[in-house]
């Protein structure tokens, strides 16, 4: 009985995401506020509550980011991470500095003190890498050429993600100084050892993962990834992190075969996800902080803008691409929720839980339909101040998208001038 339950629960669910995608596909708009909207009614003081699926819920939802990061990092080469990473240390800090101010601010104009927040400038800093994830793929624009700059801020961001963390911890059990600098020195090597391997021995990577049938390629991608995710949240280090190396180590024809057995995957466990973010979230507990959460939006939205601008601008890319690099940062989710359960776990402030939730789901809901309008918007700028010149200046570049190639979001587009970027050639354009 107990299992027929949670097969019509799981049914239920499923279908209901099936129904909710075709009416975002009907009118042209992401389905992630609709699947989050969804989370909300079958979460705990929703419509209809679930009883006996959460746990496979909950299990699905850390499957559908791991899966978002590994096909992430698909697109992307180490020698290129490593270059990236280097050249766009200024941008990550500006992101650091700009995104943690207001929840810092907030937390000590509210009286919360300096432990919480610590915790407010970690929720208010790092985007959801499983959305951002989502809606670049949903709207083509992983072989775009500010992709590579959106991809190394959002590394970045969890690897200061894997150095927070343990400090965080620290800080709310009260433990000391040695034992926050072992976690995070663990962490580090974790990170370190992954990369290396990536580097030096991907092409065994490949060999070993390479099969002659889409079914054994689908077990063997599946398994490394989880298994490698797993291990580096086990060793301190964010999943997330785990799978976007996985998926970095795979190069050339392997990496577009992978995604194409993954995608579907990919798909149904990231849908999950942002149904169990819903989940966990009770509605009651929002109208209470909607205020502050709405101020916070708004400062999010508007550091998260210019962290994307500085990144873009650094890769010569004009306006048009600047704005969806700062319109792919701005959703929050899953990393923030996690900051502040811990705080919440810790007694730091009861009321520290619904404003994070509201600020999350505000710019969750917000993000997505920021970047279905960042193209439009850029036009009519455009257009107002060169009405005679109205040429597409935000060509993709040739990437791996095509699949038949190594070439990964080309690195070298970080030299293209505006100038090159308002190339209209529909040779430059690639499929996302």
């Amino acid at each position: 009985m107990h299992s027929a339950v949670q097969l019509i629960e799981l049914g239920a669910i499923i279908l209901a995401l099936g129904l909710l995608g075709a009416v975002a596909v009907r009118f042209s708009i992401s389905a992630i506020p609709l699947y989050l909207v969804a989370g909300l009614a079958f979460g705990s003081g929703g419509v209809l509550p679930l009883t006996t699926s959460e746990e496979f819920v909950s299990i699905g939802a850390e499957v559908g980011v791991i899966l978002l990061l590994f096909t992430l990092g698909l697109e992307y080469t180490a020698g290129e991470l490593v270059g990236t990473l280097r050249t766009s240390a200024p941008v990550g800090l500006a992101d650091l500095v700009l995104n943690a101010a207001p929840g810092v601010v907030a937390a000590l104009l509210l009286g919360w003190g300096p432990v919480a927040a610590v915790v407010m400038g970690g929720v208010t800093y790092v985007t959801s890498s499983g959305i951002t994830a989502k809606v670049m793929g949903d709207l083509g624009w992983l072989g775009n050429r500010e992709t590579p700059r959106v991809l190394s801020v959002l590394v970045f961001e969890d690897l200061a993600m894997a150095a927070y963390l343990p400090i965080l911890t620290t800080l709310l059990a009260g433990a000391g100084l040695v034992a926050g600098a072992t976690t995070l020195a663990i962490a580090a090597a974790t990170i370190t050892v992954i990369l290396v391997v990536a580097l030096r021995w991907g092409r065994l990577v490949e060999r070993f993962v390479a099969s002659p049938t889409d079914e054994v390629l689908l077990l063997k991608v599946l398994g490394l990834t989880l298994l490698v995710a797993g291990l580096a949240q086990q060793l301190q280090v964010s999943a997330a992190v785990g799978a976007f190396l996985v998926g970095i180590a795979l190069s050339g024809p392997l990496a577009h075969s992978a995604r194409e057995v993954l995608t579907p995957l990919r798909d149904l466990f990231a849908a999950v996800f942002f149904v169990f973010f819903g989940l966990h979230t009770d509605p009651a507990e929002l109208p209470p902080v909607l205020g502050v959460a709405a101020l916070l939006a708004v400062a999010g939205i508007a550091t998260k803008l210019a962290t994307g601008w500085l990144a873009a601008r650094q890769a010569g890319v004009a306006a048009t691409g600047r704005l969806r690099a700062g319109a792919a940062l701005v959703p929050r989710g899953e990393f923030n929720i996690v900051i502040a359960g811990l705080a919440v776990s810790a007694g730091i402030n009861p009321r520290l839980g619904p404003l994070a939730a509201a600020y999350v789901l505000i710019l969750a809901i917000a993000g997505p339909l920021l970047a279905r309008g960042a193209e439009p918007l850029a036009r009519k700028l455009r257009h107002k101040h060169r009405p005679e010149k109205a040429i597409d200046d935000d060509a993709p570049i040739l990437g791996r998208s095509d699949g038949g190639s190594d070439g990964r979001s080309d690195g070298g587009s970080a030299g293209r001038s505006d100038a090159d970027d308002d190339d209209p050639s529909p040779a430059a354009r690639t499929v996302g």
